[in-house]
């Protein structure tokens, strides 16, 4: 028997891409698609090819696993669930009168080079994705997935599953304009969704079906605002009188809720950066203990002028680094009005006795803050305003969230720390006003030419605040427009350029938004003036 080494299956897929696409097989059916020209996957591969075929899918599916991550329940558990969403009408039958011999496609090869499984910022996502009939040519088998790590092998099942359709005139899965190569991998290794669950609370499996959603369109990291200054819904050990601060006592997650959550996504090759928003944006938190607000009167910013402040916070950020893995922790610092404590007696006290004014209290807590949770091993994470007032103090090791508007991530580069892009005028997806083209276009280095600044910017992230959100209506709040993002920030500019020079990337998106709502989510119409709205009259999914 002829065996084959992995290591050297890049070549040969190099090679029978080349023959495959120039080979047909009159036993195959032809595609009947509407628009041969367009390619219907989304985030768009950086390289593909494609034939003319198409193939049939076995219902019986099924995987075979090799390399060194082959046991992995990962990759495992991942086939399991692309093989349901595949064969939503068809798996466990013969329909048709087709028999298992007549199937062109009978098995997934996923082939992983590395044991390791360690998810982390710029973890390999890449795959090389080979869809071929399994003949004489194809000697590697009918699907083949390699990928360095099981995270990439991810990539390419979600990119499988979106090649695969069912076809109501045979009752099978088929899949058009076969043979096909993909190589593909991240532009940007930062692809991030913010979900707030302070404004408005989130069950455990609406959070769930959000990740899961995430995962489709190759979204790589859940930024969690758990906590605002309306509520403080996470369970805190060290301090357990924090979580006073929810709404009520069913809107809470525990310790092993929020564990669960990040084990879910993990799961999925989403990391989840949690964040907790200091000085400012921390009323919640004096419900539990007053003390740690500046009066009675006047709740936030949170009392610079107290160890306990720091106390708790020390406490915080220890009981959830046991939680949350992910090396990156967003530290907020937005927003901060520091009124309160210019016109609290103590606190105005306390700034005297030091010399200090506001502003120098506002840097002293977010540098202080930093080197907490730089002690936890975390590289923090902050918004705008700290950069745009004391830059030169960061730590050096600052990742800086741009949100106010255009230009911030190239000063941030020019400075050399990191950035992450999220211009509230095209990215944050509570403006409903903001039109699918207007977030797809938002370019994340914004102009930036040197190769070593853009390399800074680490990627992007599309922001859903919840003022006007709650599960009643998140999901059609955050889909279809966050794709567009996922796709600027997947997809090189190359192989996705903007809108107005790219036709096809509307109808691909229409496309990519009947495939979610296939799939269960509640993605609302792409062309609506107002987003989340519904359809204003009768029509298909893919013309609205």
């Amino acid at each position: 028997m002829c065996t084959i080494n992995p290591k050297s299956l890049k070549i040969v897929f190099t090679i029978l891409s080349i023959c495959l696409l120039q080979t047909t097989n009159s036993r195959t059916i032809r595609s009947s698609s509407d628009d041969q020209s367009i390619t219907y996957l989304w985030p768009l591969p950086s390289q593909f090819k494609s034939g003319n075929e198409t193939l049939t899918v076995d219902p019986n599916l099924s995987v075979s696993l090799s390399g060194n991550a082959g046991d992995s329940l990962i990759v495992k558990e991942a086939f399991d669930r692309y093989k349901t969403i595949i064969f939503k009408h068809a798996y466990g039958y013969k329909l048709g009168g087709v028999s298992d011999s007549d199937y062109d496609i009978g098995k997934v090869n996923v082939i992983v080079h590395s044991s390791d499984q360690q998810l982390q910022l710029g973890v390999d996502e890449s795959y090389t994705l080979l869809v071929a009939k399994n003949n004489d040519l194809s000697i590697i088998g009918e699907v083949t997935i390699e990928a360095n790590t099981v995270y990439g092998a991810l990539r390419g099942l979600e990119t499988f599953s979106q090649l695969c359709g069912f076809d109501y005139g045979t009752k099978t899965v088929q899949i058009y304009k076969a043979p096909w190569f993909i190589k593909d991998k991240p532009r940007f290794k930062f692809r991030g969704l913010l979900l707030d669950t302070s404004r408005h609370y989130y069950p455990i499996d609406i959070i769930k079906q959000i990740i899961e959603s995430m995962s489709y369109a190759k979204l790589n990291v859940l930024h969690w605002h758990i906590i605002d200054e309306q509520s403080f819904p996470l369970e805190v050990p060290a301090y357990p009188k924090l979580w006073k601060g929810a709404y009520t006592k069913w809107e809470r997650y525990t310790v092993e809720d929020a564990s669960e959550i990040v084990n879910f996504a993990k799961m999925r090759g989403i990391n989840v950066m949690a964040e907790i928003d200091v000085p400012g944006h921390a009323e919640s938190w004096g419900t539990g203990y007053p003390d740690l607000w500046p009066s009675s009167t006047c709740k936030e910013p949170l009392d610079v002028s107290k160890n306990f402040t720091f106390e708790v916070l020390t406490g915080i950020l220890q009981d959830m680094r046991d939680i949350f893995p992910f090396e990156l922790f967003h530290l907020g610092g937005d927003e901060v009005n520091t009124d309160c404590w210019k016109n609290t007696p103590h606190v105005k006290q306390w700034l005297q006795e030091r010399n200090m004014t506001a502003k120098d209290a506002y840097q002293y807590f977010v540098i202080k803050a930093q080197d907490i949770a730089i002690s936890k091993n975390w590289t923090p994470v902050n918004w705008e305003e700290t950069f745009n007032t004391f830059a030169e103090k960061l730590n050096p090791k600052t990742v800086v969230h741009n949100w106010l508007g255009a230009g911030v991530c190239p000063k941030v580069a020019a400075k050399g720390l990191k950035c992450i892009y999220s211009n509230q005028g095209f990215w944050y997806l509570d403006h409903l006003d903001v039109p699918w083209d207007s977030v797809y276009d938002a370019e994340p280095l914004e102009g930036i030419t040197d190769p070593a600044q853009q390399e800074l910017v680490i990627g992007g992230e599309v922001c859903m605040w919840s003022e006007t959100a709650d599960p009643s209506n998140v999901q059609q709040t955050i889909w279809p427009r966050a794709a567009t993002a996922a796709e600027r920030l997947w997809t090189s500019k190359e192989a996705a350029p903007i809108s107005n020079t790219s036709e096809t990337a509307l109808h691909r998106l229409q496309y990519f938004r009947c495939l979610l709502t296939r799939r269960g989510v509640q993605a609302s119409p792409v062309t609506n003036f107002y987003a989340r709205s519904p359809p204003i009259g009768p029509g298909s999914c893919y013309d609205q």
